[in-house]
């Protein structure tokens, strides 16, 4: 898909970090919340092209920007991808929307902790949702420990990224 859209290196790298981070995710809930349905497919492949609209804003890359967001959705949906996982180009960055689900919060915290920004009210979105029988405060410990370790390897996610130039070439 990226090959198709002659895609920036620079964000093939920035979207294999952030669906790397949703496997962290993705994996750790299934170990440690099993409990909890969720739909790894989308979470993954909402990671994988959360930022698809920005070949078409290839300026967001570098800068600020959200036109990005509503054109990606409607770029994956032009491309036959089904509602539930173009959905994530639109929600990666209002996760604080009504009706938004565990899977759009796990895209946006992919996107948001594999640089290591922590975002305190969508970390407690998810645990609200994770918290079931178990306390709170526990599950807030439990991610907060997962979301510290990946903090850790950002530095090397970055420099991953940054190898890639953000103009438009072969990937």
């Amino acid at each position: 898909m990226l090959r198709e859209l002659d895609a920036p290196p620079r964000l093939a790298a920035h979207l294999r970090a952030v669906h790397d981070t949703a496997l962290d995710l993705v994996s750790w809930l299934a170990e440690h919340h099993p409990e909890v349905a969720v739909d790894t497919e989308a979470v993954l492949f909402g990671a994988a092209t959360h930022d698809i609209g920005k070949c078409l804003h290839p300026g967001e890359l570098s800068g600020p920007g959200s036109r990005h967001e509503p054109d990606g959705h409607r770029l994956l949906l032009s491309m036959g991808v089904p509602e539930r996982l173009a959905r994530f180009a639109r929600t990666h960055a209002s996760w604080d929307d009504p009706g938004t689900t565990l899977e759009d919060h796990l895209v946006s915290l992919a996107d948001k902790v594999w640089k290591a920004k922590r975002t305190p009210d969508l970390e407690q979105l998810i645990v609200d949702r994770l918290a079931g029988e178990a306390p709170p405060w526990q599950v807030f410990m439990e991610l907060d420990d997962l979301l510290t370790a990946i903090a850790d390897g950002a530095d090397a996610r970055l420099a991953f990224q940054n190898a890639y130039p953000v103009t438009t070439g072969t990937l």
